[in-house]
């Protein structure tokens, strides 16, 4: 699927995600309107005025997102708004995206484009020794007997599973390397070795956490394939991973 097809999903939600608590609050509002209370009309007004200035913060938020991509170009002054507004909404999309029958999968994969291309049109230009490659346990074969989690130089580069090339890849280009076995390591890796940006490999649901909790580094996220079941003898595109090192290392498009 087209990369802006994708995109587009997610910020559709986003735009459904404020009409639907226009809607809400409406309802409401219609509903305690027709009691005629003096103390409801006060409670209303103070409601209303708080909802207006929610709805404007959202929807400018939206809106910034939106000129942003469209332009390609990063507004440092506006990043942080634009991912608050991203985080306050994302529930609430990826909820409505339930509703009208697309996968969550499909949606947090969206997510993971729109926040990738933040980070591209930012272009941060990164030293290789502070790109951290953060990879999961998953990408081991079930049977091998090396323990990669402690020390991922301890992989013997078989080549039945993308660890070993990885970890070339990661020595070609000077960058860090290290496999998390779930979000309270990749957190911890994260405190440890403080990289200026992360390219991250996981799957939707991991990548969208990681990408939320450390909104102040940049990140390019990579899907992993899933050629048997979740967490099970996971693959990669290594040509994405090292793109996304480029990208890094370049300062821009590559």
């Amino acid at each position: 699927m087209d990369d802006r097809v994708r995109k587009r999903l997610f910020i559709t939600l986003l735009a459904c995600s404020l009409l639907f608590l226009v809607f809400v609050f409406s309802f409401a509002w219609w509903l305690v309107a027709k009691q005629y209370l003096f103390v409801n009309q006060i409670i209303l007004t103070l409601a209303l005025m708080f909802f207006i200035l929610l709805f404007l913060i959202a929807g400018a938020g939206i809106f910034f997102l939106v000129f942003s991509l469209w332009r390609a170009q990063n507004y440092r002054i506006l990043n942080t708004y634009i991912h608050k507004t991203i985080d306050f909404l994302f529930p609430l999309a990826l909820t409505i995206g339930q509703w009208l029958g697309f996968e969550k999968d499909r949606i947090k994969n969206s997510y993971i484009q729109v926040s990738n291309q933040l980070v591209k049109i930012a272009r941060p230009q990164i030293s290789p020794e502070n790109i951290l490659i953060l990879a999961p346990h998953c990408l081991q074969r079930v049977q091998c007997p090396h323990k990669i989690t402690v020390d991922v130089n301890n992989c013997r580069g078989c080549g039945l599973c993308p660890v070993g090339d990885l970890l070339t890849l990661s020595r070609e280009k000077g960058t860090q390397l290290v496999i998390a076995t779930g979000g309270t390591f990749a957190r911890k890796f994260v405190k440890e070795r403080k990289p200026q940006a992360i390219v991250a490999i996981a799957c939707e649901r991991d990548l969208t956490s990681g990408m939320q909790d450390v909104d102040k580094i940049p990140v390019i996220g990579v899907v992993n394939e899933r050629p048997e079941v979740p967490c099970h003898n996971t693959r990669v595109n290594l040509c994405e991973v090292e793109r996304a090192i480029n990208y890094f290392i370049q300062g821009g498009e590559v």
